[in-house]
């Protein structure tokens, strides 16, 4: 049984569900993607030991956090991570996001305080991919699907067997949480929301894209893609590696798909561990 302690912090008039661990002046705060809680880095936070404090968070409307009406766009959601930062006061900050949490971090950034000393970006959506640029269909496409899978979510069963994957990937008590919290028929409703405002988001975002983090960064980039994401997936990879040298990042392959906090925990934490400056941990 997955028994991590945690706190509901009411963060601009939302309540949040937030775990920390860890301590040290380094702070890492982790965004989850699309369709995901506090529970993706799992395998991440359990690398990371005492050397550097970290806290994970659900967002509003995702797991243990309060819903919210109507759902929050992606800078409102950045908004409220710039607020969390501010009540949990770190002295030195990196901000790790995953998927559409790169966008969240990234806009977070321009504004939080303190500034993060880096930003580790884990196969992170690169908004001026062409594919952006008329996203509608595929939009439609997902929420069908999407759909059909919350109608399914009520025979747990059923998503046990959709969710195997998960099941492999992540720690058995891990997985038993996102059961419960994530693959239910109220957390597929909050993944359509978030989706529904990735959508509609993103075309603002490529139009007025965040300035470029003042510390370092570091863009993870996984180097298999699932049969759903095979056709756009060298695409992605170009633009996150375009990216990463206009910012003048690190780009590092991840012998992953589409999951990396799971596939690859190590290399995420040995990113982290690298930019609090402290020593890497033997896995």
């Amino acid at each position: 049984m997955r028994d991590v302690p945690g706190e509901r912090m009411t963060v601009r008039g939302i309540e949040l569900y937030v775990e920390q661990r860890g301590a040290g002046e380094t702070f890492v705060l982790f965004e989850s993607g699309a369709g995901a809680g506090r529970t993706l880095w799992d395998p991440v936070v359990s690398l990371l030991g005492d050397t550097v404090r970290t806290a994970t968070y659900d967002r509003a409307g995702r797991g243990r956090s309060a819903r919210v009406r109507p759902p929050q766009d992606i800078d409102e959601m950045a908004a409220t991570l710039v607020a969390l930062v501010e009540m949990l006061a770190p002295r030195r900050l990196i901000l790790v996001g995953h998927s559409m949490g790169g966008l969240i971090v990234r806009r977070a950034a321009e504004s939080v305080v303190p500034q993060p000393i880096g930003l580790v970006l884990v196969d992170p959506t690169p908004e001026a991919a062409p594919f952006y640029a008329d996203w509608a269909a595929t939009a439609a496409r997902t929420d069908r699907i999407l759909a059909v899978q919350q109608s399914l979510a009520r025979f747990r069963p059923v998503m046990r067997a959709l969710t195997g994957s998960y099941g492999r990937m992540f720690p058995a008590d891990t997985y038993e949480t996102m059961l419960r919290e994530d693959f239910t028929p109220a957390g597929i409703a909050s993944t359509r929301s978030e989706f529904d405002a990735f959508a509609t988001g993103i075309g603002p975002f490529r139009d007025n894209p965040p300035q470029p983090p003042g510390g370092e960064v570091v863009v993870l980039s996984a180097l298999r893609a699932d049969r759903l994401h095979a056709r756009r997936h060298d695409t992605v990879r170009e633009y996150q590696r375009r990216f990463a040298d206009r910012v003048n990042g690190r780009f590092e392959d991840a012998d992953s798909e589409h999951i990396v906090p799971a596939e690859c925990p190590d290399q995420v934490a040995a990113a982290v561990l690298r930019m609090a400056g402290a020593p890497e941990r033997a896995v």
